[in-house]
């Protein structure tokens, strides 16, 4: 109901202003698919009010673009690289389409928040604001945020003690959860990752793997949940296409029809739809293997449950994911972990015996009990977003004079980290490069290599966006998958959640034509979960192993793994030591996030040491506790680092879609804003 508790005082102004025409609401959202439903839901009532409702995104028509171009009008829902697109392609009109502007809205704020679509939404609030000479109200919806002055602040930079919090206090809910562990998995410690039948590696063939952990968990999932509505997120699309392919063919064994379905972003638009809207429909029970495609807003009607295969991405995420059961009034928000852990014996690796990732969940868990979530991260220089947002500005006024462009970005805008002596080396970094020229009067101007790039439909993305082929049956297109993924000929893939051989693929027009088959193995798509685990859920982690308390939500299983985790800790001394002597090695416990552990590990690189990073671990190789205990302390005597000299010494920095266009002081200065903390590690 957030939509509609920020739309309806908008309309209420909106129709008591009749006699003001012209565009009025920009509400900026994450995903087409939430702009859709979003644009239903808001026709409902604004139709009776005679507010138009229009709708900006890649699959709106041209004509219904170029009509509101012509004659802006009512409330407009747009993705970000969409309103991009219009700085870029219609520079010269923006100042009189966003003339009569009211309000400026985010939608599923955290969504953005700490990522270089969150500067890029920034920048374009705040240029919206610069085109039209003055200030509007900025509003933001969010389920989740664990410091809201800080995310005050990353809604008008500069400014957070101005913005005023609402935050619903109902916490009269109730909630039902269980976590299940499963032993069994891989391991993915010591350089040895055991061997497991639903690997990638291992799934092209035609006879099907036998009972594995994997297998019991979809097992459960069948049993439990079939005849209602639920959502199973995974944190990688490959997982995503496993689970729904065992599902289905379940429901087929069992002569049952198939109720579980897939989505992620690398299926078709069509084959999307269709599952949100069997979602919405009642008395059609299905649940939907997910990724965080369905953790946001979209209106999926009320599901029963939610589960959460392998840890959770965040704690924020986890309670975002959770708030999507129990939305019928009296209904509890049901949510059951299925956590994959490796069988234990005599050569188990340290990090394996601890149940790592069953004491993170728990940790998570507790932690959402209590109400706290990971604060945003506002840190990070971002320069990837502002060479993109320095183009974007050249693109809109012709050309652009470097002290404007910094005004507008860096000195009264949201790239305040960046300061002139900065901004002016990334300038001339872009001129090194022919992506901008200066003209005579100190103008910049795109160059022969900036324009091809602006140019491009894929420069309206902060983020890069793979190279993908487009996979087909019988000419209907079933999803996307990327290049890097090896396909070829009488070869098999489970994708959207079936079985297909491969019998074509054209490099030329980057299609891959399918037809159904008995055997396939998951495509191995880029990214996952990705998310840096906090400082506090670490902490957590470390109560837990000291604690005698049992959650009540474990099942036998994971008690069990608690049991042994504990066994584990206190067996190797871990409650009164930092440094374990491992064999020829030595294991560094710190119970810290993962940006302190990455600087610490650069840290200890920098004296020599060889270092890995494993969980909430690090492993220095060839070294004695002695030695290690004799680094530590120079590094503690030496004081906090020197974070951009640390970052130099990191061999592959580029991780952000312009981050090639930087120079190596630039590259390093931003590396340590997003990835390193010296403090924490002193």
């Amino acid at each position: 109901g957030k939509t509609e508790a920020v739309f309806l005082p908008i309309c209420s102004r909106l129709v008591s202003e009749a006699e003001t025409h012209g565009l009025r609401v920009i509400c900026i959202s994450p995903l087409k698919a939430l702009i859709n439903d979003q644009c239903e839901r808001l026709s409902r009532f604004c139709g009776h009010l005679n507010i138009p409702v229009h709708r900006w995104h890649g699959d709106v028509g041209a004509n219904r673009k170029r009509t509101l171009i012509q004659q802006p009008s009512g409330i407009l829902l747009i993705t970000p690289e969409s309103l991009e697109a219009l700085f870029v392609l219609h520079g010269s009109s923006v100042r009189r389409f966003f003339s009569g502007l009211a309000y400026l809205v985010v939608d599923e704020l955290h969504a953005f928040v700490g990522s270089e679509r969150g500067r890029q939404v920034q920048s374009l609030l705040h240029r919206v604001e610069t085109a039209i000479g003055g200030r509007r109200p900025r509003i933001a919806l969010s389920a989740t945020f664990g410091d809201m002055k800080r995310t005050a602040d990353f809604l008008r930079p500069g400014k957070g003690e101005a913005v005023r919090i609402i935050a619903s206090r109902d916490g009269s809910q109730e909630v039902r959860l269980q976590v299940r562990g499963y032993p069994g998995g891989p391991s993915v410690y010591g350089g040895k990752r055991q061997e497991n039948e639903l690997h990638p590696a291992r799934m092209g063939r035609r006879k099907d793997p036998p009972d594995t952990e994997v297998s019991e968990i979809a097992a459960h999932l069948f049993r439990t949940l079939r005849g209602s509505d639920n959502l199973i997120f995974a944190n990688q699309r490959a997982d995503v296409e496993i689970f729904s392919d065992l599902l289905r063919r379940t429901s087929e064994k069992t002569g049952l029809p198939n109720e579980f379905r897939p989505h992620h972003g690398s299926l078709s638009r069509e084959l999307r739809e269709e599952v949100e809207e069997v979602l919405k429909k009642r008395g059609r029970p299905t649940s939907v293997v997910c990724t965080n495609t369905l953790e946001l807003g979209i209106d999926v009607g009320s599901v029963v449950s939610v589960a959460q295969i392998g840890a959770p991405p965040s704690v924020a995420a986890m309670r975002q994911r959770l708030g999507r059961s129990g939305r019928n009034e009296g209904d509890p928000a049901i949510l059951r972990l299925y956590i994959r852990e490796a069988e234990l014996n005599s050569n188990s690796h340290v990090v394996d015996q601890l149940r790592t990732q069953m004491v993170q969940t728990i940790a998570m868990v507790n932690l959402m009990i209590d109400g706290w979530y990971e604060p945003p991260p506002l840190e990070a220089l971002h320069l990837s977003t502002l060479i993109q947002q320095i183009l974007s500005m050249v693109a809109q006024y012709g050309g652009v004079l470097p002290l404007k462009a910094w005004r507008t970005l860096c000195d009264g805008g949201p790239f305040s980290g960046v300061d002139p002596p900065m901004f002016g080396r990334l300038l001339r970094c872009l001129g090194e490069l022919r992506v901008i020229e200066q003209a005579a009067d100190g103008t910049l101007l795109l160059g022969e290599v900036g324009e091809p790039i602006v140019g491009h439909y894929t420069f309206f993305a902060a983020f890069t966006a793979s190279d993908e082929y487009r996979v087909e049956c019988e000419g209907k297109k079933l999803g996307s998958l990327p290049v890097s993924f090896a396909l070829a000929p009488d070869s098999f893939l489970i994708f959207a959640g079936r079985r297909w051989r491969i019998h074509s693929v054209d490099d030329r027009q980057k299609v891959v034509s399918v037809s159904p088959a008995p055997a396939g193995r998951p495509p191995l798509f880029a990214g996952g979960s990705g998310a840096l685990v906090h400082d506090r859920v670490r902490g957590e982690m470390y109560d837990i192993y000291t604690s005698k308390l049992v959650p009540a939500y474990l099942n036998g299983n994971a008690r069990k793994m608690l049991e042994e985790a504990r066994s584990g800790f206190h067996r190797l001394k871990l409650d009164s030591r930092r440094i374990l002597a491992n064999g020829s090695n030595a294991m560094l416990f710190f119970w810290a996030g993962d940006r302190v552990l990455n600087t610490l590990l650069v840290q200890l690189q920098s004296l020599g040491l060889q270092v890995a990073k494993e969980g909430p671990v690090l492993t220095v190789n060839g070294t004695t506790e002695n030695e290690l205990w004799n680094c530590l302390k120079q590094l503690a005597e030496a004081g906090p680092a020197d974070a951009n000299a640390l970052a130099a010494l990191v061999p592959n920095k580029l991780q952000e879609k312009y981050d090639r266009m930087l120079d190596e002081e630039l590259l390093n200065a931003d590396y340590a804003s997003r990835c390193l903390d010296t403090m924490g590690s002193w």
